[in-house]
Formats: C-alpha cells, sequence, structure tokens
C-alpha cells in the first residue's frame, strides 16, 4: 500500500503547485499581491512583481508535468529542492518581514503562521514520499491508498488559512448560530436597515466598535431580538461579535453585545446594558 501512496503523491503536490501558481499568475492584483510579501524586502519593489510570478511560472511548470507521463523522479526531486526553498523563504519572511502577507497559494492574502511551515513541511514530506514511488500516480491504486491521500489533502486544506473563507468560516458562523448564548433562528421581516441603524445609536456599539474588523456578516431573528454578528478580535484572538437589538421597537439603550472566541466558543465580553451616548 505505501508504495500506491507514494504513487499519488505526484498527484497532489502536482495539484497543489497549480493551484499555488494561479495567484501569483493570474488577476489584475498579482502586482498588489507581490509588494505585500517579503520579496518586497529580499529583491526590492521594483522586482518584486517579477520574482512573484517567476515563482509562479515554476509552480506552475512542475505541478504540469508532476501530473503528466512519463517522468515522475525527476519532478519528485525537484519538488523537494521547492518545499525546502518554501522553508526558507517563510523563516526569513518571519525574520526580516513579520507583518508581510505569505503569498504562499491562491489569490487570497494571509500572513505567516504555524500553518504556512506546516503546509510547507507536509509538501517536502510529500515529495521525499514521491521521489520513493517505482510506478506512476495514474497506475490503479488501491481504495485504502486512496482513502490516504483523501485525508493528505484535508490536511493540506485545512492548513491554508487562504482557504478559511470557503470551509472554516462558514463553520464558524453556523457555530455561533446553533452555540452562540444570544443566538437561535433567522427571520427577516424588519427590514436590516432599520436594525443597523438603531445599532449604529447604541453604547454597546460604541463600547466595542474598535474590537470590530468587518460589516455586518450575518443576522438573524428570535422574538423580540435582531441578532447581528461581526468579525472581530479581541486580545489579538480572532472573534465574533453578536449584538441582539430590539426587533419591533426602536430602544438603542437596550442594544446588547457578546464576543465570543471563534476557536473555542469561549465568550470573551459580555458587558451589562450600556446606556446610549449622547
Amino acid at each position: 500500500m505505501m508504495g500506491q501512496v507514494a504513487a499519488l503523491q505526484a498527484l497532489v503536490i502536482g495539484a497543489l503547485l497549480i493551484w499555488s501558481s494561479y495567484g501569483k499568475l493570474a488577476g489584475p492584483l498579482v502586482g498588489a499581491r507581490a509588494r505585500r510579501t517579503a520579496l518586497k524586502k529580499f529583491v526590492g519593489e521594483e522586482r518584486a512583481e517579477p520574482a512573484f510570478r517567476a515563482v509562479g511560472g515554476v509552480e506552475l511548470l512542475l505541478g504540469a508535468t508532476l501530473l503528466l507521463p512519463p517522468l515522475w523522479k525527476v519532478e519528485s526531486w525537484a519538488a523537494i529542492a521547492l518545499a525546502v526553498g518554501f522553508l526558507g523563504y517563510l523563516t526569513y519572511s518571519l525574520v526580516a518581514a513579520p507583518d508581510s502577507s505569505c503569498g504562499c497559494a491562491g489569490s487570497a492574502t494571509a500572513p505567516v503562521t504555524w500553518r504556512s511551515f506546516g503546509r510547507a513541511g507536509l509538501l517536502l514530506i510529500a515529495a521525499v514520499l514521491a521521489s520513493t514511488a517505482d510506478v506512476g500516480w495514474w497506475s490503479m491504486p488501491g481504495a485504502t491508498a486512496f482513502a490516504v491521500v483523501v485525508v493528505e489533502v484535508m490536511l493540506f486544506v485545512a492548513l491554508s488559512s487562504e482557504l478559511d473563507r470557503r470551509w472554516l468560516l462558514p463553520l464558524r458562523r453556523l457555530k455561533v448560530r446553533l452555540t452562540h448564548p444570544l443566538a437561535s433562528t433567522a427571520s427577516y421581516d424588519v427590514p436590516l436597515a432599520t436594525t443597523h441603524h438603531q445599532l449604529l445609536r447604541s453604547g454597546a456599539y460604541r463600547a466595542v466598535n474598535a474590537l470590530l474588523r468587518s460589516d455586518i456578516r450575518d443576522h438573524w431573528d428570535e422574538g423580540d431580538w435582531r441578532f447581528v454578528s461581526y468579525t472581530a478580535t479581541y486580545d489579538d484572538r480572532p472573534a465574533t461579535a453578536v449584538f441582539a437589538v430590539p426587533r419591533q421597537r426602536y430602544e438603542p439603550d437596550e442594544v446588547r453585545v457578546a464576543i465570543v472566541d471563534d476557536a473555542s466558543g469561549e465568550t470573551l465580553y459580555r458587558p451589562s446594558l450600556l446606556p446610549v451616548l449622547a
């Protein structure tokens, strides 16, 4: 089975590299994405975009050759070298430009974190395993080997913060709806603009406004209350702020707020009723 798992690594790495190359080669914002990375400091602002595109070109070429027969040995060693290069670049980014974007994969921007190193390390392990294969990935793998690779792909996805908006944020929103101390079901018989107008004039909103990092992200109703959620941070921890707003009456002084840690679900901040500020 290990031989079949090793053979499938070329397929996994090839697909990952092609996806990674997309954000470096496609779209009108490639230059802006490049200048947000550590390449701006490493090669200079004028050379950042060409270097960014060059890395994308290498990823695309190597990814395509890994997917196509007949070779996989040479490409596997090239993937090992690329993964080692990624680890070196991430280390440089963390030391020389800690506030820069990773620029690692896709078209989304994300900072360099332990997940970036984890993904590059997993890529290195996959490339080393691929170099031991004695057949191509297109040789009929068994169901068990395929299942192992599916788990591996899921791990790559979990380590890719660029994909959080595709799966992690929806799960967090569902968690807020199901488990948040202020949450329940949704209906929309009162215009959201009316609720927003009242919310902006509440003491609760003004008390936590500096912690909010988005516009209204979601809203739902329960009885006489409308609940409105925002992305927030609290002590540098990703969080969700949920406001309870009177739904069918205008009483800004009754607006309540709770801030919940996205990772643990812990309620970080839930004050008592706050007065409206003049």
